[in-house]
C-alpha cells in the first residue's frame, strides 16, 4: 500500500478476477483495510491460495468460484457474499482478458471471448450487485478498464472495443444510481507489471522486449506494480472519494496526456 489510511471495517467486498494480477493486489489491500473480501475467480486452486494468504495475515476472506461471463455465475458470486458475510458494499470488476490482433486477425471466437468476459462480466456482476447495495443504502462499484478504453491502440481491436464499452457502461450506470448512494467509477491503467502485459505476443517476443516497447511510450518512464492500481481502488472505495461518480481515472504515467 502507498500509505492511504482507509478504514473498511464492517464492509464486504467482492472482487472478480481476484486470483491473479491486479485482482489479487486489490483483494489484499481491501482486506488489509478491514473489509471482508470475497475472492472471485475461475480457478479454484489459485483462488484458494489468495484466500489463504489473506487469512494468514489476519484478514477475512472467502472464495467464490465462477465465470462472470455467465450471468447465473455472476449472481452466484453475489450470493456467496451474502451467505458468507451477510451483505455487499463494494464490487471490483477486475476480471479481464486480452487478444492481440487487428480485425482480420480476430476470429469470431476471439471477439466473443474478450467481449463476454470484459463487458458482459462487468455488466452481469454490477447488475446483480445493485439491488443488494440499494437495500444497504448505497455501495461502491469500481471497474478496471484500461487506457485502451480511452484511446485506440494498434493490434488490440477487440480489447479496445471491450474497454471502450466498460468506460461508457461506467458513466451510464453512475448516472442511473448516483441518487441511490451507489458510486460507480473506473480505473484505466496503462501498462502494468502483470502476466497479461507479456501474454499473447508473437512467438519469440521476450518479456524484456515487451517492457522496452511499453516503457518507450510512458512519459514517466516506469511501469507500475499492481499494488498501485490497488491503492487507487482503495481510494475510490473510501469516503475520500464520496463525490466522485462516473469517472474514468487514468493510471498511466502520462501516456494518455500525450
Amino acid at each position: 500500500m502507498g500509505g492511504l489510511a482507509v478504514d473498511l471495517e464492517g464492509k464486504v467486498a467482492l472482487v472478480s478476477g481476484g486470483s491473479s494480477g491486479m485482482g489479487t493486489a486489490i483483494c489484499t489491500v481491501l482486506a488489509a483495510s478491514g473489509a471482508s473480501v470475497v475472492v472471485g475467480g475461475r480457478h479454484a486452486e489459485r483462488t484458494a491460495a489468495v484466500v489463504e494468504s489473506i487469512r494468514s495475515t489476519g484478514g477475512s476472506a472467502a472464495p467464490a468460484i465462477g465465470d462472470v461471463a455467465d450471468s447465473t455465475q455472476a449472481e452466484h458470486l453475489v450470493a456467496t457474499a451474502l451467505a458468507e458475510f451477510g451483505g455487499l458494499d463494494i464490487v471490483v470488476n477486475a476480471a479481464g482478458v486480452i487478444h492481440r490482433a487487428d480485425a482480420e486477425g480476430t476470429t469470431d471466437a476471439d471477439w466473443h471471448r474478450v467481449m463476454s468476459i470484459n463487458v458482459d462480466g462487468t455488466f452481469f456482476l454490477s447488475r446483480a450487485a445493485v439491488p443488494v447495495m440499494r437495500q444497504r443504502g448505497g455501495g461502491v462499484i469500481v471497474n478496471i478498464s484500461s487506457t485502451c478504453g480511452l484511446v485506440g491502440s494498434s493490434a488490440l481491436v477487440a480489447y479496445c472495443a471491450s474497454k471502450g464499452a466498460v468506460t461508457n457502461l461506467t458513466r451510464a450506470m453512475a448516472l442511473d444510481h448516483a441518487s441511490e448512494g451507489i458510486r460507480i467509477n473506473a480505473i484505466c491503467p496503462g501498462s502494468v507489471d502483470t502476466p497479461m502485459l507479456v501474454s499473447e505476443h508473437p512467438a519469440g517476443t521476450s518479456a524484456d522486449e515487451v517492457f522496452e516497447r511499453n516503457l518507450a511510450s510512458i512519459p514517466e518512464g516506469r511501469i507500475p506494480e499492481p499494488s498501485e492500481v490497488a491503492d487507487l481502488t482503495l481510494f475510490l472505495c473510501s469516503d475520500a472519494s464520496r463525490h466522485i461518480h462516473g469517472a474514468n481515472l487514468s493510471l498511466d504515467g502520462g501516456y494518455t496526456a500525450q
